[in-house]
């Protein structure tokens, strides 16, 4: 994984994002596995092991091959110490069928997860004119707004793929159906815009999520993606003729 920085330096907090695919589906068996693990990894404050969605957003089925990391590190050098020395990692390397890797650093975020705030000590990076954003969105959903929730779903599926400035998406979530999570990379600042303000099904969503107080807790963060690694669906996105 290429380490070269946009905006990022060796001891500044900075996240990562890790797709694992495996050729069998009780590759679940990792998610209890990995957690002591992580839990004693260095310069690692903040992690969490995701489950995926099949095609590009949230919905009610899972891919059970399919695993994610979302990761908050202090600084490179914990990142590229785990991807060298953690058994976590070296399974990746060994047993994965594909994945893909990326660094991510901070622009800015909103929200919490867990009670927490993973970025409360990132310093926003200093992002170069136009490039490429990744945007991880997260929700814990009330109980009783789980059926609108999901409801919801297809038609902001049809605005994000239609917006040609969406690189690649995926739903992950922690727990099924009531803690969800979207990791999308768009081509610029100006894609989520046309996504966020002129697609008419998440302007709908976005107004009842607010109105009808659907989440107990939402984080909204933006980084640059710099360093990826991997094919994600046969692929690299974030490279020249990469994008699905």
């Amino acid at each position: 994984m290429t380490a070269t920085s946009r905006g990022a330096t060796e001891s500044s907090v900075i996240a990562s994002f890790h797709l694992i695919r495996y050729a069998r589906a009780d590759a679940m068996r990792y998610m209890a596995f990995d957690r002591p693990v992580l839990r004693r990894t260095g310069g690692l404050p903040f992690w969490r092991l995701l489950g995926t969605g099949r095609g590009r957003s949230m919905s009610l089925g899972a891919d059970l091959r399919r695993w994610a990391l979302f990761a908050v590190w202090d600084g490179e050098r914990a990142l590229e110490e785990f991807l060298a020395r953690s058994p976590v990692a070296g399974r990746w390397r060994d047993e994965a069928e594909e994945s893909w890797h990326v660094r991510l650093a901070p622009l800015g975020s909103r929200g919490r997860w867990g009670g927490r705030d993973p970025f409360a000590s990132a310093v926003p990076a200093a992002k170069p004119a136009g490039g490429p954003v990744a945007v991880l969105t997260r929700a814990s959903i009330r109980p009783r707004r789980l059926a609108a929730f999901y409801r919801s779903v297809p038609g902001v599926d049809l605005d994000l793929r239609r917006q040609d400035g969406c690189l690649a998406s995926i739903g992950v979530g922690e727990w099924p159906l009531a803690r969800q999570a979207t990791f999308s990379l768009w081509e610029d600042d100006a894609a989520i815009a046309r996504f966020a303000y002129r697609g008419d099904a998440h302007r709908t969503v976005i107004d009842r999520v607010r109105g009808e107080d659907w989440y107990s807790e939402e984080l909204f963060a933006r980084f640059v993606p710099y360093g990826s690694e991997g094919t994600w669906d046969g692929r690299d996105p974030l490279r020249p003729g990469g994008a699905e």
